[in-house]
């Protein structure tokens, strides 16, 4: 009886369960909503510099759901409304993937980026999830070594990998212990919901990619009813979350190894790595044991074999590999690099170091929600040495990085159980075939997973990211339809996507219109 005086409050946060019996209507409406749900946004111009229709606010949200009069933090959100009234069909939030990317500015990108039909119909809603940003954002003070996780196994090395996750994990402990636990999906996903109640809305539309196909779709089954018109882009399967996800990079690697010798092998006049696929593989495998032996001087910079295989991204952009294949071939025979060489991008690729020098909070962030989110990780070191040197082995591009320990290995257990996938979700899917974030194989799985959910897929796509991230990319005209009229295909689209502007390009780095903050180690 207790359970029922609790449970519009428990309801409004996302935490009752089916077998908790609720209040009647009556007995529900009589009841006062929670603080944090009453609250009325106070909106402002976000910066002089920017249109006065990009408004922003702050709104407190409870640290832990469970104690919703509690401890509150900060979350961070903007807006652009809809400049048609008599057209506008409701609210439509917005996240760029991560865990960890800011998704504030969204609203100015997608107001830009989407065509007029889809736009005047929504007010589109941006924020930094919980954690990040400007959201009562959390540090674990890693300095620029202690955030690369891209380490290969060697079993003179491991002892030094098992000291680094342990140190990452206690320093987040230290910095942000009390925060730390909260830090998960199902709690961004309530965060979510607060969002819908503080705008009045009755239910959600939602666009979010890569990272934010796994939120969205957690959302989905916590508040299905109010789960609107959502576009889950670039799916990550849930059944993968977090250590599979990161496994993923290394078996899908494989087959888009083998793509880009075959790409390679059909311009040998012109690159020079090999005239079959097999030719290639071995100009390829030759470098990293030759970089293995002694390093490669690029420019200054020593490049051993581990750097070059770490990354095994490049690889799903035949066109955007070979040039850097070549290059670090020509520097391994001392040769003048190639004409268009664009020196500073290499060196970028090949440490995995951003643009410019960031901050830790993305990186906490990615750990609080990968380590926060599920207890499947192994506790033991030993099970990750094993499947470290097993999956060199079985997928030698990128397979001891993936398989290798985490700090998730010295994390505190998780509050929740992972969200299950059990409740119907009318929601579109939408994947590019060579993905290198979340592979094909994750966009199917999402698909399996949502029940009544539609999948479009770009056969021939590439890059992470699909909707209005490639201009050109098939898969935008039926994501268009659906967001303009709420009504999923009939059954899963396949298009052929056209000639990418990557390979058009030959750019060593693709661009990305849309923010998706994919790194190499990132969703």
């Amino acid at each position: 009886m207790r359970l029922k005086r609790f449970a519009p409050l428990l309801a409004a946060a996302g935490l009752v369960a089916s077998t908790v019996p609720l209040l009647s209507a009556t007995q529900a409406a009589a009841a006062p909503a929670p603080d944090h749900l009453r609250q009325k946004p106070a909106w402002h111009r976000c910066s002089p510099e920017l249109p006065a229709s990009y408004e922003c606010a702050t709104i407190k949200v409870p640290l832990d759901y469970r104690r919703p009069e509690g401890r509150t933090i900060d979350l961070a959100i903007s807006r652009m409304k809809s400049e048609n009234p008599a057209e506008r069909h409701g609210a439509m939030l917005l996240n760029p993937g991560g865990p960890g990317g800011s998704g504030l500015d969204l609203p100015l990108m997608m107001n830009e980026a989407m065509p007029k039909e889809v736009r005047e119909q929504y007010d589109l809603i941006g924020f930094d999830p919980r954690g990040v940003g400007a959201s009562s954002p959390i540090t674990c003070g890693l300095d620029d070594a202690e955030q690369n996780f891209n380490r290969a196994y060697r079993p003179e090395t491991f002892g030094s990998d098992v000291t680094w996750a342990r140190t990452v994990a206690d320093k987040c402990r230290e910095k942000a212990g009390s925060v730390l636990p909260y830090i998960t999906t199902r709690n961004t996903a309530r965060d979510m919901d607060t969002i819908r109640a503080v705008l009045g809305e009755r239910k959600l539309s939602y666009l979010g990619y890569s990272y934010g196909t796994y939120l969205g779709a957690v959302y989905s089954q916590m508040f299905p009813d109010r789960t609107d018109r959502f576009v889950l882009d670039s799916g990550v399967d849930p059944q993968r979350i977090w250590r599979g996800m990161i496994q993923v990079w290394a078996t899908e690697a494989e087959p888009a190894f083998a793509r880009w010798t075959q790409w390679a092998a059909q311009r040998s006049a012109e690159y020079q790595l090999g005239d079959t696929p097999k030719a290639v593989s071995e100009t390829f495998w030759g470098l990293v044991a030759r970089a293995d032996k002694e390093p490669i001087d690029l420019e200054g910079m020593k490049v051993d074999g581990d750097m070059i295989r770490a990354v095994r991204a490049v690889f799903f952009y035949p066109a955007q590999a070979t040039p850097l294949v070549v290059a670090l071939k020509a520097a391994a025979e001392a040769k003048p690099l190639p004409a268009g060489t664009t020196l500073t991008e290499m060196k970028r690729l090949l440490t995995g170091a951003a643009a410019e020098p960031a901050s830790d909070n993305s990186t906490a962030v990615f750990w609080a929600v990968a380590c926060g989110d599920t207890g499947t990780w192994p506790r033991y070191t030993e099970q990750y040495e094993l499947d470290a040197a097993k999956d060199k082995a079985r997928y030698p591009l990128y397979g001891d990085f993936a398989s290798n320990i985490k700090p998730c290995a010295f994390w505190d257990r998780p509050v929740e159980a992972a969200t299950p996938m059990n409740k119907k979700a009318n929601v579109l899917t939408v994947q590019n075939e060579w993905d290198s974030q979340t592979p094909l194989v994750s966009g199917q799985g999402l698909h399996r997973a949502l029940k009544g959910s539609r999948m479009v897929l770009a056969a021939g796509g590439e890059g992470h990211g699909v909707y209005l991230a490639d201009p050109a990319s098939c898969a935008n005209a039926p994501v268009h339809a659906y967001l303009t009229t709420g009504k999923l295909p009939a059954q899963d689209v396949t298009c052929q996507n056209p000639a990418s502007a990557a390979e058009q390009r030959g750019s060593l780095a693709p661009s990305k219109r849309l923010p998706i903050p994919a790194g190499p180690g990132r969703f």
